[in-house]
């Protein structure tokens, strides 16, 4: 199934970018810091509660901020390895582009599936989202227009986590992460860019306690822009802390 995603997606994003094969590619080349933290609560066998809060910069590592992201969700565990989620978020997109003067913000839905394949040192995790995009449109550079531009995304991840120390994944030992997503627009104003984007990230976790991990490396994004020979190729630092509560009765 893994093979067949990949594929399937690296063929919608083909199809964007050869549309505008004979158009010459303009490409961005940025440094930002992401910043996120995540948690996963628990509240019984089969619900539970996600929060994640995240900001971005935007330009030269630390030089002003890009977004800001809060989102939430009601989680139903179908077993311990394989949860599925239903949320809001929201977004907020810092000036910048074609809304210098004024913040864009953008609402959310989204569903996922997550799975989890565990073996005495080794941990992969594969999540499938599906997200109903409804981003504010703009009048002007300095000032917002009436209501909103309405897109879908597909986002498919993959991460293996493999420990480095002799207790594997014990409270205060490193994990060597690496972790691949991919991003596929559809709706009717998606024209030239299917293939949104591509985020690749290598690092390491620590293991604070069993309820606590701190992910901190480099992530590369590439990203096609909505005019279809616009790209944007970013080099992230990336820190990461996540959280998990179980309320379950032992």
């Amino acid at each position: 199934m893994y093979r067949f995603l990949v594929c399937l997606l690296l063929l919608a994003g083909f199809h964007g970018t050869a549309t505008h094969a004979q158009v010459q590619k303009n490409t961005q080349y940025l440094g930002q810091v992401w910043t996120g933290f995540f948690n996963q609560t628990r509240l019984s066998k089969h619900w539970g509660l996600w929060v994640d809060l995240q900001l971005r910069t935007k330009e030269n590592y630390f030089d002003n901020l890009s977004q800001s992201i809060v989102r939430a969700g009601f989680t139903h565990y179908l077993s311990d390895n394989t949860k599925l989620t239903l949320g809001y978020a929201w977004i907020n997109h810092f000036p910048g582009d074609n809304h210098a003067f004024v913040a864009q913000p953008e609402h959310r839905i989204w569903q996922q599936v997550q799975w989890h394949t565990k073996y005495p040192r080794l941990r992969m995790m594969q999540r499938l989202r599906v997200e109903e995009k409804f981003r504010r449109k703009v009048l002007s550079p300095a000032e917002l227009g009436e209501g909103y531009d309405e897109s879908w995304k597909l986002r498919y991840n993959f991460l293996v986590s493999m420990p480095l120390g002799k207790k594997p994944f014990a409270p205060k030992t490193f994990s060597l992460i690496a972790n691949d997503e991919i991003h596929i627009n559809f709706g009717d104003r998606i024209i030239y860019n299917y293939f949104d984007q591509n985020r690749f990230f290598i690092g390491l976790g620590y293991q604070i306690n069993t309820a606590d991990q701190v992910q901190f490396g480099y992530m590369s994004l590439f990203q096609q822009l909505p005019a279809g020979n616009q790209y944007k190729q970013v080099s992230t630092a990336r820190v990461f802390y996540f959280h998990h509560l179980d309320f379950r009765e032992k």
